[in-house]
């Protein structure tokens, strides 16, 4: 059970169930704590066990995780807590030396106990739409069909490995490619080594991974907009995690010992990634986490200060809601349309009751109840501004 903080009315404990899968929405303007109860969610789950946590970090905001939170220790004695550090280990697309500056970023962290690891793609776990999408090709244009085709064959004639030199091998020897639409096709193969970011030998993408700890992608070094390699990055990740988990599943079922534990994913300022009325590399398999996650025990928290920019297929799927302060009246309608009969009133309504920073209205669809909830303070240090009284 996630122990979320108190439920202000009823003075008792507030708890999540985390025994099944769960689709959780956390939300909240600038401010409100959105990022900070993220982080006592994972605090809970990472005293869980044969489980796999990992948190999709695009603001660079959670490795603090690995310290301890000494500066509200006089608030986590009076919840009966004492301040402790999460064990970090911090995932970084690229070297991490050339994406943090230098050595000296790196030398601090790991003093800071946070192991860290390069995250590289396998070129070979792209499909032919996939590297369509990252150059923004249309499978019905020359240099698209020409990129789809090259991808397609090696595919079928590698199976699992083939790398950017196969591609660009691949390119060249088409025949039936002309030289121009070659030469720009081969240009944008040579822009994608430079990301450093695509592996030079198979590396299974799930072994990377620490299940002792709270693994952390550092989303933040890449460019937000620079062809949607953030996006990228959780497309591979989540789709690869589910089917190796949907595999995983299935062995248990039969009394055989699977490969992967089970999964919660979090996913910050995930109107990026899931966003509503716009496409991304990552927006069809995370729509899919959400419907079908359940049966092979694969878990998403999306949190947002923008609730209303995301899809709404994710809005809607999600079984547990905490919503935190909300002013913007785009945001508190969109999340509205997810009020429920066994409420006894709109969602809108609790939400202008709350009063402080921290205060939560938590929505849970399994118990079908609504309560105003006090979230706990954090054991581990909160890295995403100013903490919480």
């Amino acid at each position: 059970m996630i122990n979320l903080g108190k439920d202000i009315k009823a003075d008792t404990d507030a708890y999540i169930d985390d025994a099944k899968s769960r689709a959780v929405l956390i939300c909240g303007k600038r401010g409100s704590g959105k990022s900070y109860t993220l982080g006592v969610i994972f605090e809970e789950l990472i005293e869980a066990n044969n489980t796999l946590l990992i948190i999709l970090d695009p603001m660079g905001i959670y490795h603090p995780m690995s310290l301890a939170n000494h500066e509200q220790e006089r608030e986590l004695w009076a919840w009966g807590l004492s301040p402790k550090g999460m064990p970090v280990h911090l995932l970084v697309p690229g070297d991490p030396e050339q994406r943090y500056g230098g050595r000296e970023v790196i030398a601090e962290l790991e003093r800071r106990e946070i192991s860290i690891r390069p995250l590289r793609i396998n070129p070979s776990d792209l499909s032919p739409d996939a590297w369509c999408g990252l150059f923004d090709l249309s499978i019905s244009d020359v240099m698209g069909i020409a990129l789809y085709r090259a991808v397609q064959n090696l595919a079928r004639k590698h199976k699992e490995n083939f790398f950017l030199s196969d591609m660009m091998q691949a390119v060249e020897l088409d025949g039936r490619v002309q030289d121009r639409t070659r030469e720009a096709l081969l240009n944008r193969l040579e822009m994608a080594v430079d990301w450093n970011l695509f592996s030079e030998r198979y590396q299974e993408i799930w072994e990377v991974f620490d299940q002792r700890a709270v693994n952390i992608v550092d989303l933040s070094v890449l460019d937000p907009g620079q062809y949607g390699l953030r996006s990228l990055v959780v497309d591979v990740l989540a789709r690869d995690i589910f089917r190796r988990r949907t595999i995983a599943r299935r062995k248990e079922e039969l009394g055989l010992v699977g490969d992967l534990p089970r999964v919660w994913v979090a996913i910050d300022e995930a109107h990026q990634f899931v966003p509503s009325g716009k496409a991304t590399l990552a927006k069809e398999i995370l729509i899919r986490w959400v419907k079908e996650g359940r049966q092979p025990g694969l878990s998403l928290v999306v949190a947002s200060q923008q609730p209303s920019a995301i899809d709404s297929e994710v809005l809607s799927q999600c079984d547990v809601i905490i919503a935190q302060k909300l002013t913007n009246g785009e945001d508190i309608a969109a999340l509205n349309k997810l009020s429920q009969d066994y409420m006894g009133g709109e969602l809108k309504t609790y939400i202008r009751n709350l009063n402080r920073r921290g205060q939560a209205v938590v929505v849970d669809d399994e118990q079908e109840s609504v309560r105003m909830v006090q979230v706990r303070p954090r054991r581990s240090r909160h890295g995403g501004g100013e903490a919480q009284g």
